[in-house]
């Protein structure tokens, strides 16, 4: 074999194990395997790939999640400025499921629209439509599941006016819960590292952002009330294994 064809043969190996490699990664939450989201189905939800489009960087719910409940809104966030008429369109089984006008936010880089909380379990496509100050749009889509029976193992704290959840050795604990509507949540810090409490998707932080709180030191606390229900997927920015899901109902 000659020379050039050697060099050849490299690199069409190399681009088939770039390729591959492309095709078959998890999808993430800003570069993190969405763990949080994901939770075991006995239902069998067959996703397509996403498409992403110009400017895209994250969404919330991510895409091939398994939600334990309906989410409160879509987000989606880009790294340019958007400007109408960009749009959001949530369907399952050709139902529109959305709920109200979809917003950009005062930044100009997140996309949200909220959706309707007594959706049902099953496959729903989130199709958007960005565009910019020059009137250029750029579609995209991706997919997400809700199944309730994820829920089962969640522990219930509902009817409770006020609950602790504590940052202990690198987890919440509680991780997973159930609230009722108006509960105050309060996360305490009882580590020696700092911890954070961060609404998904990282590092945009933008689905529920009331839920972000200051670098927490030993002993420091951060709390929120939570009234809308649905689900509410975090994590710990500082610790990308300490993840955990609020569900009011």
């Amino acid at each position: 074999m000659s020379k050039k064809a050697l060099v050849i043969l490299v690199i069409l190996i190399l681009i088939s194990i770039f390729a591959f490699y492309s095709l078959n990664k998890d999808e993430s939450v800003g570069g993190l395997k969405n763990e949080n989201l994901e939770k075991s189905s006995s239902l069998n939800f067959d996703f397509n790939r996403p498409k992403k489009s110009a400017h895209y960087e994250t969404n919330t719910p991510a895409h091939a999640s398994v939600l334990a409940a309906s989410p409160i809104n879509i987000v989606i966030d880009f790294n340019f400025d958007l400007a109408p008429p960009s749009s959001i369109s949530i369907k399952k089984d050709g139902v529109e499921y959305s709920v109200g006008e979809t917003v950009i936010d005062s930044n100009k880089l997140v996309l949200r629209k909220n959706f309707d909380a007594d959706a049902p379990n099953g496959l729903y496509k989130v199709d958007y439509n960005a565009c910019w100050p020059d009137r250029s749009c750029h579609q995209g889509y991706f997919e997400f599941a809700i199944d309730r029976d994820t829920a089962v193992p969640f522990q219930d704290m509902r009817n409770k006016s006020e609950i602790t959840i504590r940052m202990s050795e690198i987890k919440f604990l509680p991780k997973d819960l159930i609230v009722s509507p108006n509960t105050k949540v309060i996360w305490v810090n009882d580590d020696d590292t700092i911890h954070y409490v961060n609404t998904d998707s990282h590092p945009a932080h933008t689905y529920f952002e009331k839920q972000n709180s200051k670098a927490l030191n030993k002993g420091e606390l951060h709390s929120v009330v939570f009234s809308k229900i649905g689900a509410y997927p975090y994590h710990c920015s500082a610790h990308t294994e300490m993840t955990g899901n609020i569900i009011v109902q």
